[in-house]
């Protein structure tokens, strides 16, 4: 009695909300990179004046302005506290990650996941996601093992097959190698490699990171590029995520004055459209990758495999489209290979990245009509155009 009293007050509450015929979305995020799986949804609908977008930090408000400090183009960052958000009246709610702000409202709850790395329970969940009103997939595979998981139900009306709309410029053409590479101060010209650990106390950055980036930059000695994408994570001085390290204050002399760069920017796609090589131990951003099938050497680390609850098949997947290495010197051995061979594993490659990515290219405006959907609102033309076709 008193859930249908809610629910009918909720509809009621809603209501009044729509007739004005504006909408509200909260965008929820624990780190940058989180923010940026959402981005491409938030800069697609900018133009829409009737849809306001909100963001908050739910876990670590205290922590709002650095996570959204990098300001989309033509969206108003309105940042709101998760003390403030409680008080107001949203449509719907959007996280990439398992956080969950109360919101006592009746607000359409949408889940987007942050990668598709398969760590930390997110193609295995422990608890159930029957809650979230929305679930954006990014593959089958991973539908397929909530499902196998009992997380969810196999005809729940809250599944969408969305793909990652993060993914979709490494696809479409929006990074160009010179645009990215030259600002960096980076020669166009010569191979570049990518060097992108994941964050952990277990990750390859704190086993060998300082000893492999002067390897790199000694064994290729002016002849390549070295990019080095730190995990928001592992910028984080908190013993938990980085070891208790100032990677950035450690990196740059190994760096300075060679052909190579920290990247600054939170968004790794950029980086991974200019690079030739990929060196990880295992990240998102190593399947990602894929999508430009270029080499990747995998430096293989069991404790940060066995810490961060690698999904065993996705152990094996990143395995299997790489060079894997476990040594400093087998890293530069895997390094050296790879860049002499860069078409070997090129099909299965291709496979692995068919099976992890849903569709790539026309992700966000998948997830962009499916919101429109969830807030009751006509779309735009714009925000509503069809998909961009995948480059072969």
């Amino acid at each position: 009695m008193i859930g249908g009293a809610l629910t009918a007050l909720r509809r009621i509450d809603r209501g009044l909300g729509q007739r004005s015929g504006r909408r509200r979305v909260l965008v929820d995020a624990r780190t940058p990179v989180n923010f940026t799986m959402v981005a491409p949804i938030c800069q697609a609908m900018a133009a829409d004046q009737r849809v306001s977008f909100f963001f908050t930090a739910s876990e670590e408000p205290n922590r709002l302005r650095d996570i959204y400090h990098e300001p989309l183009a033509g969206t108003d960052m309105r940042l709101v506290t998760p003390s403030r958000a409680r008080l107001m009246r949203f449509d719907a709610y959007l996280a990439s990650d398992f956080m969950w702000q109360t919101l006592p409202r009746g607000t359409c709850r949408i889940q987007m996941f942050h990668g598709v790395g398969g760590k930390y329970g997110f193609d295995a969940p422990t608890t159930s996601m029957r809650e979230w009103d929305r679930i954006f997939f990014v593959n089958e595979r991973r539908l397929r093992n909530f499902v196998k998981a009992g997380a969810i139900d196999a005809g729940s009306a809250a599944i969408r097959m969305v793909g990652l709309p993060k993914s979709d410029a490494l696809v479409n053409g929006t990074w160009m190698r010179d645009a990215v590479l030259e600002p960096l101060g980076l020669d166009p010209s010569l191979p570049t490699i990518l060097y992108a650990p994941t964050w952990s106390p277990a990750s390859s950055l704190n086993a060998m990171g300082l000893d492999l980036v002067t390897r790199l930059m000694d064994a290729w000695s002016g002849a390549i590029n070295l990019i080095v994408k730190l995990h928001d994570r592992s910028r984080d001085v908190r013993e938990r995520y980085s070891g208790g390290v100032d990677w950035v204050s450690a990196l740059e002399p190994r760096l300075r004055g060679r052909t190579g760069v920290i990247a600054r920017g939170h968004d790794i796609s950029p980086y991974l459209a200019a690079s030739d090589l990929m060196v990880t131990d295992h990240s998102s951003a190593g399947f990602e990758f894929l999508l430009r099938d270029r080499p990747i050497v995998r430096i293989h680390c069991p404790r940060l495999i066995d810490e961060a609850n690698i999904h065993p098949d996705y152990v094996a997947l990143l395995a299997s489209v790489s060079e894997s290495a476990e040594s400093l010197d087998d890293v530069i051995e895997a390094v050296e290979r790879a860049l002499a061979t860069p078409d070997a594993l090129r099909e299965t490659r291709r496979a692995v990245a068919a099976d992890l990515f849903y569709r790539p290219g026309g992700a966000t405006a998948r997830a962009v009509r499916q919101l429109y959907e969830a807030i009751e609102l006509d779309p735009l033309m714009a925000a509503a155009a069809e998909e961009i076709p995948c480059r072969p």
